[in-house]
């Protein structure tokens, strides 16, 4: 069985290839869904300053990191596989846990937002809760994929 699953995933792909392989074709839904939880926690009014502020670092430095990180790999700047494999089950699953913990707050705060009378910030703040919690899960996903591809070395 895990042979077919390293046969789906193949090597480190390089150029188009990752948007054709298993996890990388990942990133593109994961930088949809984190800046949409960046441009919609941005249309907010961010208060609390804090955890809301958390949001917005998790989800601009996630939305840099993983761009940073496709064009590396479309570029194909990751010649020692093994290692750059590695990296990039670390990295995802730094990014997962920071999605977990930004959705938990972002969803706290939108809950103490229930009540209020800005109708229009907790409708985009619901929104950005389900696009952080899609978010999470797409990282979680590529972790556990990257971690199966980098064992698979």
């Amino acid at each position: 069985h895990s042979t077919n699953v390293t046969a789906v995933m193949g090597n480190l792909p390089s150029g188009a290839a990752i948007c054709t392989t298993i996890p990388d074709i990942l990133y593109l839904p994961e930088l949809v869904f984190g800046g949409l939880v960046w441009i919609l926690v941005a249309c907010t009014l961010v208060v609390p300053a804090n955890p809301q502020g958390w949001v917005m670092f998790v989800s601009v430095f996630c939305f840099v990191m993983t761009f940073i990180w496709m064009l590396v790999f479309a570029c194909g700047g990751h010649r020692n596989r093994s290692g750059w494999a590695a990296a990039d089950f670390l990295y995802h699953g730094i990014a997962a846990f920071f999605y977990l913990s930004a959705s938990v707050a972002l969803a706290k705060v939108t809950l103490d937002m229930k009540d209020g009378s800005d109708f229009q910030n907790y409708q985009l703040d619901i929104s950005a809760v389900v696009f952080s919690y899609a978010a999470t899960l797409l990282y979680f996903i590529h972790t556990i994929l990257s971690a199966i591809r980098w064992k698979s070395f």
